[in-house]
């Protein structure tokens, strides 16, 4: 248990941060599979700035690696591309 105040106030800190970083990563993971499912070319097209905005952000904040995300993006980008 920690025994000073700066301690106890780090750890609600991070307890909060790993909270929201799990919702955002579970959200951005939800909206990529829903991307991939969708078969309308026009929606998918819509759809697609939205996640790449979210894998941006879980890039810049450290959530996942910019290389990944890059490869998400591209990968999206061309899987709505080669919808008919």
């Amino acid at each position: 248990m920690a025994h000073h105040r700066s301690a106890l106030k780090r750890i609600r800190q991070t307890e909060k941060r790993r909270l929201q970083n799990r919702y955002y990563k579970k959200s951005a993971r939800t909206a990529i599979k829903n991307l991939r499912e969708m078969k309308d070319k026009a929606a998918a097209s819509e759809f697609l700035p939205k996640v790449v905005s979210m894998i941006d952000k879980l890039a810049k904040r450290g959530n996942i690696h910019r290389n990944k995300a890059a490869n998400l993006k591209s990968g999206l980008t061309l899987h709505v591309n080669a919808m008919a």
